[in-house]
């Protein structure tokens, strides 16, 4: 499945209705237009979307964000979702690598997100992309579900093994 699929970046405003329409459907926390706003036009470099190629369709999104947080530049994942139906694909590991490795090229010092605690799948992907749980925020969400802030620490100078080599070794 993941041949037919690429990831493409954001281009503009047009894509908007997209990214709403899918973060509505898929996950727990409601978001404005605001705040897409604020991640887009601050970060667009950091938001890219995976298109089926056969059908020509974005199947999923990702948005981040770039900062300076005591005295480190800090990534940060803050959506990642992918069409029911393409799920289980392998699809949010593309989405996430793309963000990741956008972000080290960026020299970011670490790369943080939070998912819910019983995300059992999102924990996993992390995981398995060496993150770390290094919070556990009680009722974080809206809806009043428990999250994890997890980490990735990348070295001093930026420079850290590609994690495009994590999808290889799976492979």
């Amino acid at each position: 499945m993941s041949e037919s699929i690429e990831i493409v970046p954001y281009t503009g405003e047009e894509q908007m209705g997209y990214i709403m329409d899918l973060m509505k459907r898929t996950l727990s926390e409601p978001y404005s237009i605001y705040t897409y706003r604020y991640f887009l036009k601050s970060w667009p470099h950091l938001c890219f979307f995976a298109k089926d190629k056969t059908t020509n369709k974005y199947v999923g999104c990702c948005i981040g964000k770039q900062s300076i947080q005591n005295n480190l530049q800090q990534g940060y994942l803050a959506m990642l979702s992918v069409e029911d139906n393409y799920r289980r694909k392998g699809i949010a590991t593309l989405l996430s690598m793309k963000l990741f490795n956008t972000m080290i090229e960026n020299k970011c010092d670490r790369i943080v997100l939070e998912t819910e605690a019983d995300n059992v799948s999102s924990l996993a992907l992390y995981t398995k992309l060496g993150f770390v749980k290094e919070q556990f925020l009680n009722k974080y969400y809206m809806n009043g579900s428990d999250a994890y802030q997890l980490t990735l620490a990348l070295n001093p100078n930026g420079v850290t093994k590609q994690l495009s080599l994590i999808i290889d070794e799976d492979k």
